[in-house]
């Protein structure tokens, strides 16, 4: 039944990514939350704030003439009986077919009643993705 669930919130997240969709994007966070990245930390405790953060991402996807968003690997665990991790490899392919952006990002997403939702996410180069136990199949 997790396994439902965090497909169905990927598969929404992703589609949201390929439509720069940002209120699709904020109905996947938790609020507050965090985002992650080599050089960056962001504590999110708006809907507006979380849109600022992905505006700019999607910003820059645009820039670079973004064609395809991909999640190459997905994968799951369990952490407990309402946290689970979720690893996923993005790719991100540009109008020449070249990647622009490639990347693992690993979710940790909390179960409240019957949803789901991101509580925090760290990107990391793709060397460090992670095999956790269960696959996930995002399109």
């Amino acid at each position: 039944m997790i396994e439902n669930k965090l497909q169905h919130l990927f598969q929404h997240y992703l589609n949201a990514f390929r439509g720069y969709d940002l209120d699709g994007v904020t109905q996947c966070y938790h609020l507050p939350c965090t985002l992650n990245t080599p050089d960056n930390l962001v504590f999110i405790n708006t809907a507006q704030q979380c849109q600022q953060e992905f505006l700019a991402i999607f910003s820059q996807l645009k820039e670079a003439n973004t064609q395809k968003t991909l999640a190459q690997k997905a994968n799951y665990q369990m952490v407990s009986d309402n946290i689970c991790l979720v690893c996923i490899d993005w790719v991100f392919i540009d109008e020449n077919e070249q990647i622009f952006a490639d990347f693992a990002a690993v979710y940790h997403v909390l179960q409240i009643g019957d949803s789901l939702k991101i509580i925090n996410v760290a990107s990391h180069e793709l060397s460090n993705s992670l095999m956790l136990e269960h696959s996930l199949v995002l399109s």
